[in-house]
Order: structure tokens, then sequence, then C-alpha cells
């Protein structure tokens, strides 16, 4: 199930400068977006428990999405 709302996803893409926006991009879009940030987010939490932490830092966030860019 879907955790990110399509009306956001659609503001991305029209920032980006399109103009219209088909159902089938907006899902997309989505699911990649949600599913890079599933991979960062379980990379970051291995960095914090490999620091001794229970909780995720803004630093974990970072380093994380860096190794996926």
């Amino acid at each position: 199930m879907a955790v990110l709302p399509l009306a956001p996803i659609d503001r991305i893409i029209r920032n980006a400068g399109a103009q219209r926006v088909s159902e089938d991009a907006r899902q997309t879009l989505r699911d990649a977006a949600e599913e890079f940030a599933s991979k960062v987010s379980r990379r970051a939490v291995e960095l914090a428990r490999h620091a001794g932490r229970k909780t995720v830092m803004e630093t974990d966030i970072k380093l994380a999405a860096k190794e996926f860019l």
C-alpha cells in the first residue's frame, strides 16, 4: 500500500516543468520515491545501530542517501 499521497508527487513533477501529468506517471514516481526512501531508511537504521543509538539522526539519513545517489 502506498504511503505518499499523489498530490505532492504531482506538484514535484509540475515544479520540474510539466504542464500535464498522467496518473501512471504520478504513481510510478510515487513508487520510485517510496522505494528510495525505504532503502535509505533501512541503511540509516543500520548506521544508527552501528553507532550504538536507537535514534536515527539527520546525519544517518544524509550518509545513507549518499550511498544511493
